[in-house]
């Protein structure tokens, strides 16, 4: 799957229970999983990954809108300098790298980007 520059490109989706989140969505929707570790799995689309389940606190608003970037740090300035909040600072993980922000209304979204030097 090609990665768009500020396209939506994956929804991540806060659950209490990993097992029993990954258990309900395969028996409701047929979605399949690859796990992460413990307390993460990805959700798997008929071209690559497209979401995720992360086990932790839910929080209101609902599922986490992640949009794709070619460049991180001018994503990030970008957001700035348009009136958003970064809520948590670019950090690592195992697809990239990414920081979340919140939009002038207090919705948290997230911005990621490929590692150095690998294209999508």
């Amino acid at each position: 799957m090609a990665h768009v520059h500020h396209r939506i490109d994956y929804l991540e989706i806060t659950v209490d229970d990993l097992a029993t989140a990954k258990r309900f969505f395969h028996e409701a929707f047929g979605w399949s999983f690859n796990d992460y570790g413990p307390a993460y799995a990805g959700i798997q689309g008929e071209d690559g990954e497209v979401g995720g389940l992360t086990e932790g606190e839910v929080r209101a608003g609902g599922p986490l809108v992640v949009l794709f970037s070619d460049d991180l740090g001018a994503s990030e300035a970008a957001v700035i300098a348009a009136g958003g909040t970064i809520v948590r600072e670019p950090f690592d993980f195992p697809g990239g790298r990414r920081f979340h922000f919140s939009d002038p209304s207090g919705n948290e979204l997230a911005v990621w980007a490929l590692p150095p030097g690998r294209r999508g």
